[in-house]
């Protein structure tokens, strides 16, 4: 403030207050009603100089602060001029009980009053005037909750809203750590430290206090906003006495983004513009960048400058610059294999020309859950992230052979999932059995219980304990029980992997199937699809988020039908079946000889050549065929 030499202060809005550090005329200070003797600052007016002068504290006081008498609520400062009650007793101070004309501290919610004198400011936690100090000391006490101080998180990814813009919030994050309501007290670091009272140019004549839908107490009719025109359940300034509203995020006259090398600055006029973030054509206030004719939503402002997904061993860039991608290329997000638009914003990295929407990179099914603070700029920007995990053998080996190779074979082991020994088989099975590990056919070579009917395949004895899967975001667990599987939505009793913190289980036959897929059904690859909205399985019907996609045609598939076996036995049946993925004759009629009822021609079937006998996938293997 001593450097600036003026101070714009609310009691009055049209001249800036000059500093004087020793001042001793012993005028009355508009503040404290107190004579000045001493740092001063006065408006150099000569119409309103004895008027406006104060003390340089009270000419300091911040708009608004949170004392121990009035814990609850925030209390807003407020002169004769803006402290509007009419009746005497409504503004009498509730520690020494009179009526002053000095500055006041008041709760319009409860009718509660402080002298500014009185509330013994040395007591205060003034609200975020110096939010760099905040992030040192990890805490913000706000006023969305006067139970808790809020907790501060450097790099949260997870999407919550925002209780201040209801905006999604990715990175710097002020939270409520108590578990009763830190979903409800999540912000945006921008979001926790807005002040509570401040000038703006729209309405230069008073100041403008903050207030969310607790504190707000209007009608939806008086919330409107008078920039946007909208009344939505986020923290407004407001001046109660000229029914001024304006929401935070219209209040924001600069705006720093962490894609975009210069400032944005609001168009405070609506008009119809294309986002160049998410390139969608939209009537209101845009932000924009003068310098390079950008305009954006002002939510199209939060996407992180860079992200890690899943899917991708590298962090992924955002760009708004079609240069760094070949415009004649037709380019699809390796996320939901859908087209991507390369004039607008996307993800992108370089060095692997990996493509992703803005919307898939940072949908939390698809992000990586790691701090990439911990990443510098520019530092090993190319190199694999190391997000490997370290896996213990599931089983025990017992007793060992050495092949004709000289390679070593464990011929008894002890696995985690079984009371007994196992014992290597070679020897083909002619009753039917079933692997308890991935509930198919059992061929050899095998682990058998020597005790029990116990069988494994021994390449799903070889199943790591822990793996990572495109599907999940954390580490997967290999256990065995009955689980509902997430990809092919069927019940399992074998195998499956396990994130016990998500309650996401995923059967070993989904968990083994690659993003890239090569299948008999279909002449072209097919990617895995992972969407917020369903998509139609071409070969059963069935709608999900997640399928296996061609990006020649409109073909897809989802795990269900990805992992039917290609040959199976049913009940007596003297012959397999093989599984045909188009229409057995030109007849026009198709018939499940099973159930007898008629069968789409589009949909894949089981088939006996030898009996010509076709039925549904779902009469042969049965409702559960994961369910040994």
């Amino acid at each position: 403030m001593e450097q600036q030499q003026q101070l714009l202060h609310f009691c009055d809005s049209k001249h800036p207050l000059v500093y004087l550090p020793d001042y001793r005329g012993g005028d009355i200070c508009r503040g404290c009603q107190e004579s000045i003797y001493g740092p001063t600052y006065y408006c150099p007016n000569s119409e309103c100089s004895s008027w406006y002068r104060h003390h340089k504290s009270c000419a300091e006081l911040p708009l608004g602060l949170h004392h121990p008498m009035h814990p609850l609520h925030p209390l807003i400062l407020f002169d004769e001029k803006t402290h509007y009650p009419e009746e005497k007793e409504k503004s009498r101070c509730q520690l020494c009980k009179e009526s002053r004309r000095e500055y006041t501290y008041r709760c319009y919610r409860c009718n509660f009053n402080l002298h500014i004198k009185c509330a013994d400011l040395q007591h205060k936690v003034e609200f975020h005037d110096h939010p760099h100090q905040m992030e040192q000391q990890q805490q913000l006490l706000h006023f969305c909750d006067s139970k808790h101080p809020l907790v501060y998180l450097p790099d949260y990814r997870g999407g919550a809203t925002c209780c201040g813009c209801q905006e999604s919030i990715y990175g710097p994050t002020y939270l409520c750590p108590n578990f009763e309501c830190n979903s409800s007290y999540m912000h945006h670091k921008s979001c926790a430290e807005v002040p509570l009272g401040l000038h703006h140019p729209l309405h230069p004549l008073h100041p403008l206090i903050l207030f969310d839908e607790k504190t707000g107490y209007l009608e939806k009719e008086n919330s409107r906003c008078q920039v946007c025109n909208e009344s939505r359940e986020e923290y407004t300034y407001r001046c109660y006495r000229c029914d001024f509203n304006i929401h935070i995020k219209c209040a924001i006259l600069q705006l720093e983004v962490e894609f975009h090398d210069h400032p944005l600055t609001p168009f405070w006029k609506g008009i119809t513009f294309t986002c160049d973030i998410c390139g969608k054509e939209d009537k209101g206030l845009p932000y924009l960048c003068a310098t390079c004719c950008f305009f954006i939503h002002r939510s199209c402002a939060s996407f992180p400058r860079r992200l890690k997904v899943v899917r991708h061993k590298h962090p992924l860039h955002i760009t708004h610059s079609s240069f760094e991608l070949c415009e004649s290329d037709s380019r699809f997000c390796q996320l939901c294999v859908q087209k991507v638009d390369t004039r607008y914003g996307l993800y992108y990295c370089s060095k692997c020309d990996f493509v992703a929407h803005l919307n898939c990179a940072i949908d939390e099914r698809n992000r990586e859950d790691i701090n990439l603070l911990k990443l510098k700029d520019g530092e090993n920007e190319d190199e694999e992230l190391d997000q490997s995990v370290e896996s213990a053998a599931a089983y025990k080996v017992k007793k060992i052979k050495v092949g004709e190779d000289g390679t070593e074979i464990a011929t008894e082991i002890e696995h985690f999932s079984h009371e007994h020994d196992l014992k290597l088989i070679d020897e083909e099975v002619h009753n039917n059995e079933k692997c308890d590990g991935c509930v198919r056919a059992i061929s050899p070579p095998f682990y058998s219980c020597a005790k029990c009917s116990f069988f494994f395949h021994k390449s799903c004895a070889n199943l790591p304990m822990k793996k990572r899967n495109p599907l999940h975001r954390h580490p997967l667990t290999l256990q065995m029980r009955m689980t509902w599987c997430k990809a092919c939505y069927q019940w399992c009793n074998g195998f499956f992997y396990s994130c016990e913190s998500c309650n996401f289980d995923l059967d070993v036959q989904c968990s083994l199937v690659p993003e890239i897929l090569t299948h008999e059904g279909h002449n072209h690859q097919l990617i895995l699809s992972s969407t917020s909205f369903q998509q139609s399985c071409s070969s059963c019907g069935d709608r999900r988020n997640q399928v296996f996609r061609c990006t020649s045609c409109e073909f897809a598939i989802d795990f269900k039908c990805a992992t039917l076996p290609q040959t199976t036995r049913y009940k007596q049946h003297e012959h397999p079946f093989t599984l045909s993925y188009a229409a057995e004759d030109d007849s026009g009629e198709y018939y499940c000889d099973i159930c007898e009822e008629e069968r789409n021609p589009n949909h894949w079937f089981y088939y006996c050549v030898d009996c010509t006998y076709p039925a549904h996938p779902k009469c042969i293997l049965g409702e559960d065929p994961n369910m040994k």
